[in-house]
Protein backbone atom coordinates (compact mmCIF):
# COMPACT_ATOMS: atom_id res chain seq x y z
CA UNK A 1 0.00 0.00 0.00
CA UNK A 2 1.38 3.42 -1.11
CA UNK A 3 0.10 6.81 0.53
CA UNK A 4 1.25 10.30 -0.32
CA UNK A 5 5.13 10.28 0.39
CA UNK A 6 4.42 13.58 2.58
CA UNK A 7 2.79 11.41 5.07
CA UNK A 8 6.05 8.97 5.88
CA UNK A 9 7.41 10.65 8.88
CA UNK A 10 4.84 13.30 9.73
CA UNK A 11 4.02 13.78 13.37
CA UNK A 12 0.96 13.03 14.75
CA UNK A 13 -0.66 15.71 17.08
CA UNK A 14 0.33 15.40 20.77
CA UNK A 15 -1.91 16.45 23.08
CA UNK A 16 -1.31 16.53 26.87
CA UNK A 17 -1.38 13.28 28.86
CA UNK A 18 -5.11 12.42 29.95
CA UNK A 19 -5.50 13.14 34.40
CA UNK A 20 -5.96 8.98 34.69
CA UNK A 21 -2.98 7.93 32.45
CA UNK A 22 -0.86 10.33 35.30
CA UNK A 23 -2.52 8.97 38.32
CA UNK A 24 -1.84 5.01 37.27
CA UNK A 25 1.24 5.92 36.15
CA UNK A 26 2.96 7.84 39.09
CA UNK A 27 0.66 6.32 42.12
CA UNK A 28 -1.00 9.89 42.68
CA UNK A 29 -4.27 10.78 43.75
CA UNK A 30 -4.88 14.11 42.53
CA UNK A 31 -3.65 15.77 39.06
CA UNK A 32 -4.36 18.96 37.70
CA UNK A 33 -4.22 19.03 33.87
CA UNK A 34 -3.16 22.35 32.83
CA UNK A 35 -2.18 21.86 29.53
CA UNK A 36 -4.69 21.78 26.67
CA UNK A 37 -6.22 25.46 27.56
CA UNK A 38 -9.44 24.11 28.52
CA UNK A 39 -11.40 26.40 30.57
CA UNK A 40 -11.18 25.64 34.46
CA UNK A 41 -14.59 26.15 34.87
CA UNK A 42 -16.16 24.52 32.98
CA UNK A 43 -18.86 24.83 30.36
CA UNK A 44 -22.35 27.33 31.51
CA UNK A 45 -24.83 25.43 33.22
CA UNK A 46 -27.02 25.88 30.95
CA UNK A 47 -25.20 23.86 27.98
CA UNK A 48 -25.89 21.09 30.26
CA UNK A 49 -29.42 20.95 31.15
CA UNK A 50 -30.13 21.16 27.25
CA UNK A 51 -27.44 18.50 26.58
CA UNK A 52 -29.34 16.56 28.95
CA UNK A 53 -32.23 17.14 27.37
CA UNK A 54 -31.17 15.82 23.78
CA UNK A 55 -30.18 12.53 25.06
CA UNK A 56 -33.15 10.60 23.93
CA UNK A 57 -32.08 11.92 19.91
CA UNK A 58 -29.36 9.90 19.66
CA UNK A 59 -30.21 7.80 16.32
CA UNK A 60 -30.91 11.06 14.81
CA UNK A 61 -28.42 12.42 12.35
CA UNK A 62 -27.98 16.12 13.47
CA UNK A 63 -29.04 19.24 10.96
CA UNK A 64 -26.48 19.10 8.79
CA UNK A 65 -26.58 23.07 8.03
CA UNK A 66 -26.33 23.81 11.62
CA UNK A 67 -29.70 26.00 11.01
CA UNK A 68 -30.33 26.94 14.96
CA UNK A 69 -26.70 27.42 15.82
CA UNK A 70 -25.94 29.41 12.44
CA UNK A 71 -28.45 31.81 12.91
CA UNK A 72 -27.03 31.89 16.86
CA UNK A 73 -23.89 33.05 15.99
CA UNK A 74 -24.96 35.36 13.12
CA UNK A 75 -27.18 37.35 15.42
CA UNK A 76 -24.36 37.27 18.48
CA UNK A 77 -21.44 38.30 16.16
CA UNK A 78 -23.51 40.76 13.43
CA UNK A 79 -22.51 38.97 10.34
CA UNK A 80 -25.03 37.34 7.59
CA UNK A 81 -25.66 33.70 7.61
CA UNK A 82 -24.34 32.64 4.67
CA UNK A 83 -20.84 33.76 5.72
CA UNK A 84 -20.63 31.06 8.31
CA UNK A 85 -18.91 27.67 8.39
CA UNK A 86 -19.22 25.57 10.99
CA UNK A 87 -16.58 22.40 11.68
CA UNK A 88 -15.76 19.78 14.41
CA UNK A 89 -13.42 21.84 15.99
CA UNK A 90 -12.19 25.26 13.87
CA UNK A 91 -9.11 23.00 13.66
CA UNK A 92 -11.52 21.20 11.16
CA UNK A 93 -12.13 24.26 9.55
CA UNK A 94 -8.09 24.82 8.80
CA UNK A 95 -8.27 21.32 7.51
CA UNK A 96 -11.07 22.57 4.94
CA UNK A 97 -9.21 25.34 4.07
CA UNK A 98 -6.06 23.44 2.81
CA UNK A 99 -7.91 20.72 1.16
CA UNK A 100 -9.90 23.53 -0.66
CA UNK A 101 -6.77 25.32 -1.72
CA UNK A 102 -3.36 23.99 -1.20
CA UNK A 103 -1.60 21.61 -3.73
CA UNK A 104 1.81 20.41 -4.30
CA UNK A 105 2.21 23.35 -6.76
CA UNK A 106 1.13 26.26 -4.14
CA UNK A 107 2.72 27.29 -0.77
CA UNK A 108 1.26 28.68 2.51
CA UNK A 109 3.03 31.49 4.77
CA UNK A 110 3.20 31.09 8.66
CA UNK A 111 4.79 32.25 11.68
CA UNK A 112 7.17 30.17 13.75
CA UNK A 113 6.73 29.18 16.31
CA UNK A 114 2.60 28.88 15.91
CA UNK A 115 -0.14 26.54 15.67
CA UNK A 116 1.08 23.34 14.69
CA UNK A 117 -2.29 22.64 12.87
CA UNK A 118 -1.66 25.29 9.82
CA UNK A 119 1.87 23.00 9.07
CA UNK A 120 0.25 19.84 9.39
CA UNK A 121 -2.50 19.96 7.13
CA UNK A 122 -0.91 21.92 4.56
CA UNK A 123 2.00 19.18 4.47
CA UNK A 124 -0.79 16.69 3.91
CA UNK A 125 -1.69 18.42 1.12
CA UNK A 126 1.73 18.77 -0.66
CA UNK A 127 2.06 22.39 -0.36
CA UNK A 128 5.46 23.88 0.68
CA UNK A 129 5.09 25.56 4.19
CA UNK A 130 7.32 28.91 4.20
CA UNK A 131 7.66 29.33 8.21
CA UNK A 132 8.75 32.73 9.38
CA UNK A 133 10.38 33.65 12.50
CA UNK A 134 8.49 35.38 15.35
CA UNK A 135 9.81 38.29 17.22
CA UNK A 136 10.06 38.17 20.63
CA UNK A 137 6.65 35.33 20.14
CA UNK A 138 4.97 38.02 17.89
CA UNK A 139 4.11 37.44 14.10
CA UNK A 140 6.80 39.56 12.14
CA UNK A 141 4.39 40.36 9.33
CA UNK A 142 6.72 42.35 7.45
CA UNK A 143 8.57 39.43 6.88
CA UNK A 144 5.20 37.10 6.46
CA UNK A 145 4.81 39.54 3.59
CA UNK A 146 8.13 39.21 1.72
CA UNK A 147 7.62 35.35 1.83
CA UNK A 148 4.45 35.85 -0.14
CA UNK A 149 4.91 34.97 -4.10
CA UNK A 150 2.62 34.44 -6.84
CA UNK A 151 1.81 30.73 -5.64
CA UNK A 152 0.95 32.31 -1.99
CA UNK A 153 -2.80 30.53 -1.68
CA UNK A 154 -3.14 30.84 2.68
CA UNK A 155 -1.46 33.09 5.06
CA UNK A 156 -1.90 31.66 8.58
CA UNK A 157 -2.01 34.99 11.31
CA UNK A 158 -2.88 33.28 14.67
CA UNK A 159 -4.04 36.08 16.68
CA UNK A 160 -3.71 35.84 19.93
CA UNK A 161 -0.87 33.32 18.74
CA UNK A 162 -0.26 30.09 19.96
CA UNK A 163 1.79 29.11 22.10
CA UNK A 164 2.98 32.36 22.94
CA UNK A 165 -0.05 34.02 24.11
CA UNK A 166 1.02 37.14 22.23
CA UNK A 167 -1.10 39.07 19.46
CA UNK A 168 -1.09 41.32 16.47
CA UNK A 169 -2.63 44.85 17.57
CA UNK A 170 -5.39 46.53 14.71
CA UNK A 171 -3.12 49.12 13.25
CA UNK A 172 -0.60 46.16 12.32
CA UNK A 173 -3.18 43.96 11.61
CA UNK A 174 -4.83 46.35 9.27
CA UNK A 175 -1.78 47.65 7.89
CA UNK A 176 -0.36 43.71 6.94
CA UNK A 177 -4.27 43.10 5.15
CA UNK A 178 -3.85 46.16 2.98
CA UNK A 179 -0.52 44.74 1.52
CA UNK A 180 -1.74 41.17 1.03
CA UNK A 181 -2.62 40.77 -2.41
CA UNK A 182 -6.14 39.95 -3.66
CA UNK A 183 -4.98 36.09 -4.30
CA UNK A 184 -3.54 35.27 -0.81
CA UNK A 185 -6.21 34.26 1.58
CA UNK A 186 -5.60 35.66 5.09
CA UNK A 187 -6.71 33.40 8.14
CA UNK A 188 -7.32 35.30 11.09
CA UNK A 189 -6.89 32.55 13.60
CA UNK A 190 -9.01 33.83 16.58
CA UNK A 191 -9.26 30.64 19.47
CA UNK A 192 -8.67 32.67 22.00
CA UNK A 193 -11.03 35.75 21.39
CA UNK A 194 -13.17 36.15 24.48
CA UNK A 195 -10.43 36.04 26.69
CA UNK A 196 -8.41 38.78 24.85
CA UNK A 197 -8.58 42.29 27.08
CA UNK A 198 -6.18 44.77 24.89
CA UNK A 199 -8.31 47.54 23.63
CA UNK A 200 -5.83 47.75 20.59
CA UNK A 201 -6.74 43.84 19.41
CA UNK A 202 -8.11 44.17 15.95
CA UNK A 203 -11.66 44.06 14.88
CA UNK A 204 -11.76 41.96 12.27
CA UNK A 205 -15.39 40.99 11.76
CA UNK A 206 -15.80 44.31 10.49
CA UNK A 207 -12.91 44.15 7.78
CA UNK A 208 -14.44 41.54 6.19
CA UNK A 209 -16.87 43.85 3.88
CA UNK A 210 -13.43 44.99 2.70
CA UNK A 211 -11.48 42.26 1.98
CA UNK A 212 -13.08 39.01 0.57
CA UNK A 213 -9.61 37.47 1.60
CA UNK A 214 -10.02 37.63 4.96
CA UNK A 215 -11.05 34.59 7.02
CA UNK A 216 -11.43 35.16 10.68
CA UNK A 217 -11.85 31.44 12.67
CA UNK A 218 -13.43 31.03 16.17
CA UNK A 219 -13.58 27.76 18.45
CA UNK A 220 -16.42 26.90 21.41
CA UNK A 221 -13.54 24.96 22.84
CA UNK A 222 -11.96 27.55 24.74
CA UNK A 223 -14.01 30.26 27.02
CA UNK A 224 -17.05 28.62 26.37
CA UNK A 225 -15.82 25.10 27.48
CA UNK A 226 -16.93 23.01 25.35
CA UNK A 227 -13.53 21.23 24.13
CA UNK A 228 -15.13 17.65 24.29
CA UNK A 229 -17.72 18.68 22.10
CA UNK A 230 -15.79 19.70 19.36
CA UNK A 231 -17.50 22.65 17.34
CA UNK A 232 -15.69 25.90 15.65
CA UNK A 233 -16.48 28.02 13.25
CA UNK A 234 -14.80 30.33 9.68
CA UNK A 235 -16.31 33.93 8.81
CA UNK A 236 -15.74 34.95 5.88
CA UNK A 237 -17.71 36.24 2.18
CA UNK A 238 -20.39 34.11 1.28
CA UNK A 239 -18.63 33.32 -2.08
CA UNK A 240 -15.92 31.81 0.23
CA UNK A 241 -17.59 30.23 2.00
CA UNK A 242 -19.45 28.38 -0.98
CA UNK A 243 -16.40 27.30 -2.13
CA UNK A 244 -15.40 25.44 1.31
CA UNK A 245 -18.66 24.02 2.15
CA UNK A 246 -18.40 21.23 -0.75
CA UNK A 247 -15.29 20.27 1.70
CA UNK A 248 -17.55 19.63 4.84
CA UNK A 249 -18.21 16.48 5.91
CA UNK A 250 -22.02 15.72 6.06
CA UNK A 251 -23.05 15.62 10.04
CA UNK A 252 -19.76 17.29 10.74
CA UNK A 253 -21.02 18.18 14.15
CA UNK A 254 -22.94 16.44 16.58
CA UNK A 255 -26.54 17.72 17.74
CA UNK A 256 -25.02 17.75 21.62
CA UNK A 257 -22.52 20.47 20.07
CA UNK A 258 -25.36 22.23 18.38
CA UNK A 259 -27.64 22.92 21.01
CA UNK A 260 -24.94 23.00 23.89
CA UNK A 261 -23.20 26.17 21.56
CA UNK A 262 -26.38 27.79 21.38
CA UNK A 263 -26.91 27.59 25.24
CA UNK A 264 -23.86 28.69 25.87
CA UNK A 265 -24.06 32.19 23.60
CA UNK A 266 -27.55 32.70 25.80
CA UNK A 267 -24.80 33.13 28.96
CA UNK A 268 -23.21 36.17 28.59
CA UNK A 269 -22.44 36.43 32.01
CA UNK A 270 -21.09 33.27 32.62
CA UNK A 271 -18.29 33.99 29.77
CA UNK A 272 -17.63 37.92 31.73
CA UNK A 273 -17.09 36.13 34.94
CA UNK A 274 -14.32 33.02 33.43
CA UNK A 275 -12.43 36.16 31.49
CA UNK A 276 -12.66 38.64 35.18
CA UNK A 277 -11.22 35.25 36.95
CA UNK A 278 -8.59 34.75 33.99
CA UNK A 279 -7.20 37.97 33.66
CA UNK A 280 -6.53 38.10 37.59
CA UNK A 281 -4.73 34.72 37.94
CA UNK A 282 -2.73 35.77 34.99
CA UNK A 283 -1.56 38.96 36.52
CA UNK A 284 -0.78 36.44 39.26
CA UNK A 285 1.17 34.35 37.31
CA UNK A 286 2.80 37.47 35.62
CA UNK A 287 3.54 38.72 39.44
CA UNK A 288 5.55 35.60 40.26
CA UNK A 289 7.73 35.66 37.45
CA UNK A 290 8.60 38.98 38.10
CA UNK A 291 9.55 37.83 42.15
CA UNK A 292 11.38 35.09 40.38
CA UNK A 293 12.66 36.98 37.76
CA UNK A 294 11.38 35.13 35.27
CA UNK A 295 10.81 35.80 31.26
CA UNK A 296 7.07 35.51 30.61
CA UNK A 297 5.31 36.10 27.13
CA UNK A 298 2.34 38.60 28.12
CA UNK A 299 -0.68 36.66 27.12
CA UNK A 300 -3.73 38.04 26.03
CA UNK A 301 -5.38 34.01 26.14
CA UNK A 302 -5.99 31.91 29.19
CA UNK A 303 -2.17 30.59 29.09
CA UNK A 304 1.17 31.59 29.65
CA UNK A 305 4.40 31.07 29.04
CA UNK A 306 7.25 30.95 30.60
CA UNK A 307 10.74 30.99 30.55
CA UNK A 308 12.62 29.12 32.89
CA UNK A 309 15.87 29.32 31.45
CA UNK A 310 16.11 25.62 31.49
CA UNK A 311 15.02 22.66 29.88
CA UNK A 312 11.22 22.40 29.09
CA UNK A 313 11.05 18.96 29.13
CA UNK A 314 13.02 18.33 32.37
CA UNK A 315 10.74 21.42 33.96
CA UNK A 316 7.60 19.15 32.69
CA UNK A 317 8.92 16.13 34.28
CA UNK A 318 9.33 17.89 37.47
CA UNK A 319 5.41 19.34 37.85
CA UNK A 320 4.37 16.16 36.51
CA UNK A 321 5.61 14.06 39.00
CA UNK A 322 4.02 16.65 41.46
CA UNK A 323 0.90 16.03 40.05
CA UNK A 324 0.48 19.05 37.08
CA UNK A 325 0.44 18.42 33.59
CA UNK A 326 1.51 21.26 31.60
CA UNK A 327 3.08 21.65 28.31
CA UNK A 328 6.71 21.36 27.33
CA UNK A 329 8.20 24.36 25.29
CA UNK A 330 10.53 21.45 24.04
CA UNK A 331 7.82 20.44 21.33
CA UNK A 332 6.26 24.00 21.21
CA UNK A 333 9.65 25.85 19.19
CA UNK A 334 10.29 27.19 22.70
CA UNK A 335 12.88 24.68 24.32
CA UNK A 336 13.74 26.52 27.42
CA UNK A 337 9.54 27.29 28.48
CA UNK A 338 6.85 25.79 29.51
CA UNK A 339 3.67 26.82 28.51
CA UNK A 340 1.01 26.65 31.35
CA UNK A 341 -3.14 26.84 31.06
CA UNK A 342 -4.34 29.14 33.66
CA UNK A 343 -6.17 27.22 36.23
CA UNK A 344 -8.38 28.32 39.49
CA UNK A 345 -7.18 30.02 42.75
CA UNK A 346 -6.89 27.02 43.89
CA UNK A 347 -4.92 25.11 41.54
CA UNK A 348 -2.59 28.42 40.93
CA UNK A 349 -1.71 28.77 44.30
CA UNK A 350 -0.60 24.84 44.31
CA UNK A 351 1.18 25.17 41.09
CA UNK A 352 3.11 28.02 42.76
CA UNK A 353 3.95 26.37 45.73
CA UNK A 354 5.70 23.44 43.73
CA UNK A 355 7.59 26.19 41.63
CA UNK A 356 8.44 27.91 44.33
CA UNK A 357 10.17 24.46 45.89
CA UNK A 358 11.43 23.64 42.39
CA UNK A 359 13.25 27.20 42.00
CA UNK A 360 14.47 27.11 45.79
CA UNK A 361 15.92 23.45 45.32
CA UNK A 362 17.38 23.67 42.26
CA UNK A 363 16.15 20.37 41.36
CA UNK A 364 15.83 21.08 37.79
CA UNK A 365 19.45 21.97 36.47
CA UNK A 366 19.81 25.14 34.68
Amino acid sequence: MQAKPQLHGLPSYKPGKPIEEVKKELGLTKVVKLASNENPYGASPLAAKVISEMASQTAIYPDGYAAVIREKVATKIGVDQNQLIFGNGSDEVIQFLCRAFLSPETNTVTADPTFSQYKLNATIEGAEVREVPSVDGVHDLDAMLEAIDENTRIVWVCNPNNPSGTYINQEAFSSFLERVPSHVLVVSDEAYYEYVTASDYPKTLPLLKKYENLMVLRTFSKAYGLAALRIGYGVANPGLISLLDPVRPPFNNTTFAHVAAVASLEDDEFISSCVEKNTASLKQFEQFCQTYQLKFYPSQTNFILIDFNRSGDEVFDYLLKKGFIVRSGEALGFPTCVRITVGTDEENNELFAVLEEMLASKAVKQ
